[in-house]
């Protein structure tokens, strides 16, 4: 048993959004005062997935950084588009890596509590969230959800949706086969047939890379499927014959209109995927996670409701029409980021899917994307 029950505080699931919450608040004398918990089923041991972001600064993940770079490929079956990329830095941090980091500066803070439990029903009432585990029930003055409401999965016809997913091999070699100074964002010659799908390879030295096959599609596949495809990949594409995988990522990320934000109330705040903080028309969540973070602390001291002004209802609109050109004609895909790619600049297009452009910038990426495809989108999004 847990020898305590009520906090100020609770975030239910140590991934990246509730560790990077947990981080905000840690840092900032405000909480110094507040009991908050963390409670997770796991112990976060394990290297389960890599998070890939730009920035233009150093900034507080300098330290686990596992390689960055500041070139950048975009291949499709028409051309090689290759992108200087200052004054941005393409980086990857291993989760595990992560996990580490906030657990060894969040265990330093007597305020914080780590529970290691699973969580079975979350209910609010008389002005505090009951929290219920298979072992205790806590109580909070507010409730950070990071669990997938369940109407997302009884009701995914409920926005537009589509599945980022992917298997990876981290793969060694015994000679010097990879360009370790320049990342594969997206490679479009390898398809499973009339869909989106593309090679990531992410090289963390000459020797090393993360090779992962990656699908933009409704539907799954087999496990085997991604395994067929990231062979071919390295042997045809890469010209690698002998090599070790050392080891394997898979993942799973919604990139959908679904909204999320209405199953925020006064006291519990859905937060990471289960709060709607992944980019729908990329999957991108390491730097969106950060700036979410922030706002919700902000929020916190000037006594605000904890959710608002988290989204800015122009982009949300802008990945919908993306999402609905994908979901209505998926094989435009590579068309799509060729367009994107090349008929902008790294700067205006990092921007753009940071969510920091200027509205003329927004016109520069629409109109880089013109086609009969968007304007059926935008008129049905409408």
């Amino acid at each position: 048993m847990f020898d305590k029950s009520h906090f100020d505080y609770i975030i239910i699931g140590n991934g990246l959004a509730g560790f990077q919450l947990a981080l905000k608040m840690a840092s900032d004398a405000f909480f110094n005062d507040k009991e908050i918990a963390l409670i997770d089923s796991s112990e976060k041991n394990v290297n389960d997935k890599t998070w890939s972001f730009w920035e233009t600064e150093d900034s507080q993940w300098n330290n686990i950084i596992h390689k960055s770079w500041r070139k950048a490929s975009v291949i499709t079956s028409k051309k090689i588009i290759d992108l200087q990329l200052k004054p941005y830095v393409y980086k990857s941090i291993r989760s595990i890596d992560f996990y580490k980091e906030a657990k060894a500066k969040l265990k330093k803070n007597n305020n914080i509590h780590f529970i290691i439990d699973r969580v079975e029903s979350v209910k609010e009432e008389n002005g505090s969230v009951f929290v219920t585990t298979r072992q205790n029930t806590f109580t909070a003055v507010h409730l950070f959800d990071s669990r997938i409401p369940e109407s997302f999965s009884v009701n995914p016809n409920h926005g537009i949706s589509i599945i980022q997913h992917f298997k990876g091999w981290i793969i060694n070699t015994d000679y010097k086969a990879f360009d370790d100074s320049k990342v594969i964002m997206m490679d479009y010659r390898l398809k499973d047939g009339n869909q989106t799908t593309f090679t990531y390879v992410l090289p963390f030295s000459k020797t090393e890379a993360l090779v992962e096959f990656t699908y933009f599609t409704e539907q799954l596949v087999d496990e085997e499927i991604y395994d067929k495809f990231i062979k071919t990949y390295i042997k045809e594409y890469l010209k690698i014959d002998n090599y070790t995988i050392v080891e394997t990522e898979t993942g799973q990320i919604p990139m959908t209109s679904f909204p999320f934000e209405k199953h925020n109330t006064r006291r519990i705040t859905k937060i990471g995927t289960g709060g709607g903080w992944v980019k729908g028309s990329t999957g991108y969540s390491f730097k969106h996670t950060e700036k979410k973070t922030a706002k919700i602390i902000e929020n916190i001291k000037a006594n605000k409701t904890l959710s608002n002004h988290l989204f800015k209802s122009k982009y949300k609109f802008y990945d919908k029409v993306f999402l609905k050109v994908l979901k209505d004609e998926n094989h435009k895909g590579e068309w799509i980021f060729q367009q994107f790619y090349v008929e902008n600049s790294v700067e205006t297009l990092f921007k753009f899917l940071d969510e920091e452009s200027s509205f003329f910038e927004d016109i520069k990426i629409m109109s880089s994307l013109f086609s009969l495809s968007f304007i059926k989108a935008f008129f049905r999004t409408l």
